[in-house]
């Protein structure tokens, strides 16, 4: 349990001071074959105090729940060592002070481990039984809880619990001597209780997925080369985030991130706006809501590009005021001990006003890319990323299934070559961003019809 009342504490910030109490519970369950593999409850929990002096941070952290005066204690004495070294003597920040809380814990009475066991159990066995020319299967449920409090001296207030559920479904098929693999997963923020009532409604995506994979293993390969392309939602959601997204946060631009020339630039394509949401879209709770973040700061939805042109990054209290603007609500941290990073929250391109048929129907030869498996980008936005499931696209139809390929290019420039986009959106559930913590991310968005570059076989 993580301490509701750090308001006790108030009178020992004698400084600019961020004090934290935190939580992450962890479950995972994960059947191989039948075979139990993975059955892991824990959690990690503990108290941190973060100060500010004169553009100095201390921090400092403890497991230890009761430790709270140390803690805000050693903390000062590390800004002040560090206050006494650089002397840089900056002005405190612009006070902010939201107070909210948050709960989104399941109002469901909770199921035991066992119970989530025979769930999962359950699913496993709908697989092995409908079927049994699969070579391999592996079902697994994950969830996070991350719960905290979170007092500025600034009077910032934040009580929040957000939990995330997903399932994930893997299967494999020998075809030729090859083992062709997919997998696909159900879930997102919520916990389980409220995610997953019957493990029969979680059988349709499971033969939409057989049905995919089916195709696969009689699949093709792609041909190599600068290519017209749609990037259905799961990967334009990861291009918007890993190649675009890390380039605008703002210490990544300080750091010489390609973003910095952009800036009031024509970026993109007219058709892209691309944003990075705080906590809904359209009145539904995003996959990752943050309403206040770990700096004590009020989530804003920040819009990076409009209608092409790069309008802004995305900041902490420190390199907002570099730049001369507002943050609005980018630092996070994963753990207790972790200190605030600019992050994203959930990232996505606004939906346009093409039908996906259309798109489809408008390339004469050219691929349509639906789901990923892993990616890479650098601060130049140059990106690579692994596909794991798409079709050909001959004379404005769909045909043959394609084996596991890559795609690269600058983002930038696929951006610039966006031509259409789809009027629908769909949100990732299960995205987790590495950028020195692992954190729970939202990504998003619609299709877009661009080119890039395909590997060879």
């Amino acid at each position: 349990m993580v301490i509701r009342n750090l308001h006790q504490y108030f009178p020992l910030l004698s400084q600019y001071t961020e004090l934290k109490s935190q939580e992450n519970r962890i479950l995972r369950v994960s059947y191989l074959q039948g075979n139990l593999v993975q059955n892991v409850k824990n959690s990690t929990r503990g108290i941190s105090a973060r100060v500010y002096r004169d553009g100095c941070w201390g921090f400092a952290s403890t497991p230890d729940m009761t430790d709270v005066k140390t803690v805000i204690q050693e903390a000062t004495e590390n800004a002040m060592f560090l206050d006494a070294r650089e002397q840089k003597g900056l002005a405190p920040f612009t006070p902010e002070s939201p107070v909210l809380e948050k709960n989104f814990g399941t109002a469901k009475p909770r199921l035991g481990q066992q119970e989530i066991m025979d769930f999962t159990k359950e699913v496993d066995s709908y697989i092995a039984g409908k079927y049994p020319k699969l070579s391999s299967r592996r079902v697994g449920l994950n969830c996070l809880d991350m719960e905290k409090t979170l007092l500025t001296s600034d009077g910032a207030s934040l009580y929040s619990l957000l939990p995330r559920s997903t399932f994930v479904v893997s299967l494999s098929l020998e075809k030729d001597g090859d083992t062709v693999e997919l997998y696909d997963l159900a879930g997102g923020h919520g916990q389980f209780e409220d995610n997953f009532s019957r493990p029969e409604d979680l059988y349709p995506m499971i033969d939409e997925l057989y049905e995919h994979l089916v195709r696969k293993s009689e699949g093709v390969y792609a041909k190599a080369g600068l290519k017209d392309c749609i990037l259905d939602a799961d990967l334009a959601g990861i291009l918007a985030h890993e190649a675009i997204g890390h380039t605008t946060e703002a210490d990544f631009v300080l750091g010489g991130s390609v973003a910095a020339e952009y800036l009031n630039k024509q970026a993109a394509s007219p058709l892209v706006t691309l944003v990075d949401f705080a906590h809904s879209y359209n009145g539904e709770t995003l996959p990752m809501p943050i309403y206040i973040d770990d700096e004590g700061t009020e989530a804003r939805d920040v819009v990076i590009i409009d209608q092409g042109i790069l309008k802004n990054f995305m900041h902490n209290k420190q390199t907002a005021r570099h730049f001369g603007v507002k943050a609005d609500g980018n630092a996070r941290a994963y753990q207790y001990h972790d200190e605030p990073l600019i992050r994203m929250r959930n990232t996505a391109i606004l939906p346009g006003t093409s039908k996906l048929e259309e798109m489809i129907a408008s390339i004469e030869d050219g691929y349509y890319l639906m789901k990923s498996n892993n990616g890479q980008a650098d601060t130049t936005s140059e990106f690579m990323f692994g596909v794991v499931l798409g079709y050909e696209i001959k004379n404005g139809k769909l045909a043959n299934a394609i084996k596991d390929l890559t795609i690269s290019g600058v983002a930038f420039e696929v951006l610039q070559n966006v031509t259409m986009v789809s009027d629908d959106m769909s949100w990732s559930c299960g995205g987790m961003c590495g950028k020195k913590q692992m954190i729970p991310v939202g990504m998003g968005g619609p299709a877009i019809k661009t080119k890039v570059t395909i590997g060879g076989r």
